[in-house]
């Protein structure tokens, strides 16, 4: 049986809005993604770490209340569990604060085993934090071996820019083991220094990665493949909080991919822009539907289309 794994850091986000706490909820980006999967009732797994702290107990708990296995829930003993907080502006857009040592993760070395036909969910500083980067590279190389699709949600923030030089590199390593490289028109202006998608795509994504999305908040997705350059309008909605919407976006667009049968990364690159559209049309979906509460996923009476 297919499954959809993620693999990235797990937060604690408290929201604030006129600067007051009106919610904590488990976050993270692939954390939320998988929630959100959880939550169809797909098979999922969630490849992570927390401290050995009461906020570690609430994560771990939400996760299986979820319907996630948690076999590869790291608890790092003597650590604290990393927090965010998140300002809620007048547009409901999020600037965030991270409470994070970064300096003492660790993780499993015995990763979740990748079978052809699985989805591998990962990105974000997680992805390329040096001090990870051990874990993370075996297991993307043997995830690709395996002929499973590997999607990358870029989600660089602009707090990490003094980092770029020492995990650039691995940026670009992550992007030649993708089948789908993700991010927004902001993060490639933070790496790049442009948000022209089609200078992104022919410059510094083709080269490594033949499938790219290019999403920018109400604006259309962008798509571009060998095949395929095509533009998907967003919908229109009122939002109450963007928090976890690129997130849901993903966990849309990677359930789609199971109930769509794309099984390998050479069925993605050979794909009309009709294949394309209800994988969009998905993460466009589960997306819209997180823009409209202060959770990070979908609810759980969440209809799939």
């Amino acid at each position: 049986m297919r499954r959809i794994i993620g693999v990235g850091e797990t937060v604690l986000d408290i929201i604030f809005r006129n600067d007051q706490p009106v919610k904590a909820v488990p976050g993270g980006s692939a954390f939320n993604a998988i929630v959100s999967v959880g939550r169809t009732g797909t098979p999922c797994v969630m490849a992570t770490e927390v401290g050995d702290d009461h906020v570690g107990d609430i994560v771990t708990a939400f996760l299986r209340d979820n319907n996630v296995d948690t076999s590869y829930v790291f608890r790092s003993q003597g650590t604290q569990s990393h927090v965010s907080l998140a300002f809620l502006d007048d547009n409901n857009d999020a600037q965030y604060q991270f409470y994070k040592n970064h300096a003492v993760l660790t993780m499993h070395k015995n990763m979740p085993e990748v079978h052809e036909g699985d989805v591998v969910l990962f990105g974000s500083y997680f992805a390329i934090n040096p001090n990870l980067r051990e874990y993370v590279s075996t297991f993307l190389a043997k995830a690709k071996a395996s002929d499973a699709i590997l999607y990358y949600d870029i989600n660089f923030r602009a707090s990490h820019v003094k980092d770029l030089p020492r995990t650039f590199d691995y940026i670009l390593e992550n992007m030649r083991q993708a089948s789908v490289v993700r991010g927004s028109a902001e993060d490639f202006g933070i790496l790049f220094g442009t948000t022209d998608v089609e200078e992104i795509y022919g410059k510094h994504i083709a080269p490594y990665c033949p499938c790219f999305i290019c999403t920018d908040a109400a604006r259309p997705i962008q798509l571009k493949t060998p095949e395929v350059a095509a533009s998907f309008p967003a919908k229109a909605i009122e939002t109450v909080s963007t928090i976890g919407a690129g997130d849901n976006f993903n966990a849309g667009f990677c359930y789609a991919l199971l109930k769509e049968n794309v099984t390998c990364p050479q069925g993605l690159r050979a794909m009309t822009v009709e294949q394309w559209r209800p994988l969009i049309a998905m993460g466009q979906h589960f997306s819209s539907a997180v823009c409209q509460s202060l959770d990070n996923y979908i609810p759980k009476d969440f209809i799939v289309e």
